[in-house]
């Protein structure tokens, strides 16, 4: 026999009421997360008990940017379906980059550190990830740029080391193997006896 069907309408009981009210809640607020992770959708949600508590949850850093998308997006549909004059429409855009232009300054304040008074665990375990995120990048970045440097200036140090060789070559060499330079000049005017000259390599210092 199949089940019936519930007949939905206020809990007339006050403890029962308040039971149903926190376990609907806490059912609601996960719904709530798992269609912002598994959907990559933006999540505003916002219950007022009976008794007057507000209770929320947001998928972004909080929920004033919520806020802010919805009124902005909610004013842009209006002026689709009542288009005004061009002077209103880049009034509204201007009025949108600087709600932007705020927003990432909010956020960048506080990657910084600065401003994070009254956000949860959750958003600040969030910018905590990002940071991490930041620095790894970073990191890497550096180790990169390091690394061909450095293969850079191995190859400058090879081709100094090269022509070095090549200078010393051309200075002592000679191709009779003593390392020797050899130079005949005259004995003066109308002299028939050959002066030889030699050039040897300067001693290395063995101090």
């Amino acid at each position: 026999m199949g089940r019936g069907k519930t007949v939905i309408r206020r809990i007339d009981n006050l403890t029962s009421r308040q039971v149903t009210f926190s376990k609907r809640r806490k059912g609601l607020i996960n719904k709530a997360k798992e269609l912002a992770i598994l959907c990559d959708a933006q999540v505003g949600l916002v219950i007022f008990s009976s008794t007057g508590k507000l209770y929320e949850f947001a998928s972004t850093s909080s929920m004033k940017s919520v806020f802010e998308r919805y009124n902005s997006l909610k004013e842009e549909n209006q002026q689709l379906l009542n288009p005004s004059s061009p002077v209103k429409f880049w009034q509204r855009e201007a009025a949108i980059l600087r709600q932007q232009v705020q927003n990432l300054q909010e956020n960048h304040r506080q990657l910084m550190g600065e401003q994070l008074y009254g956000l949860r665990v959750e958003e600040l375990q969030n910018l905590e990830s990002q940071l991490e995120m930041s620095l790894k990048g970073v990191r890497m970045k550096k180790g990169s740029l390091i690394h061909q440097e450095n293969v850079e200036l191995y190859k400058k140090v090879n081709l100094i080391r090269k022509e070095n060789t090549e200078l010393s070559n051309k200075a002592y060499g000679n191709g009779n193997g003593n390392g020797l330079n050899s130079y005949v000049f005259g004995c003066g005017e109308g002299s028939n006896v050959p002066v030889h000259l030699q050039l040897s390599p300067p001693e290395r210092d063995t101090n």
